[in-house]
């Protein structure tokens, strides 16, 4: 019996055989397009990027399209991302346990900023039960500021955008 027999196809260009091709319909192989998304890329771009015509990268955008490594690690390069990004998402490359950690980190900025902008005695008092019930689980909270109130604050050596970019004294005749 020769290996195209065993394989239940007679010829080797007719692709896989018909259970194997649907297997890996069923089963996300690559997200090349969700991260080409979210990089901001438009599908032209990474053709012309990667020497390839439109439809060619849309194919191989397919979750399904079985891709040799190579051809991942010019997606990567294009990309500018890691490659679990393009095998897997980003949200599932964390542990549970770091997971759970940054969910803690969230609840702890929260009681701390409710606990600075409560109105009344009884509303503090429930914020630093609640720090003092976090800090029990995770005591590396302790250091852990509220959220911010207005936004991102300068320290003393940045500078803001308008020194960045300066405007001239005549702007306001240019445009006349």
């Amino acid at each position: 019996m020769n290996p195209e027999e065993q394989n239940g196809r007679s010829d080797p260009a007719e692709g896989p055989p018909k259970p194997l091709a649907k297997a890996r319909k069923k089963q996300k192989l690559q997200q090349l397009g969700e991260a080409r998304r979210r990089q901001g890329l438009s599908i032209r771009c990474v053709a012309q990027r990667l020497h390839k015509t439109i439809n060619e990268i849309r194919a191989q955008e397919e979750e399904w399209a079985d891709l040799p490594l190579s051809e991942l690690y010019r997606w990567q390069a294009v990309l500018e991302v890691p490659m679990e990004e393009l095998l897997t998402g980003p949200d599932d490359t964390l542990s549970p346990r770091v997971l759970t950690r940054a969910r803690l980190l969230r609840i702890m900025k929260t009681a701390r900023s409710i606990r600075s902008q409560a109105h009344s005695e009884p509303q503090r008092r429930l914020a630093r039960l609640l720090i003092s019930q976090l800090l029990e689980i995770m005591p590396e909270l302790k250091e852990v500021s509220g959220w911010p109130a207005v936004g991102h604050r300068r320290t003393a050596d940045e500078v803001g955008r308008i020194a960045e970019n300066p405007i001239s004294d005549n702007w306001i005749y240019e445009g006349t």
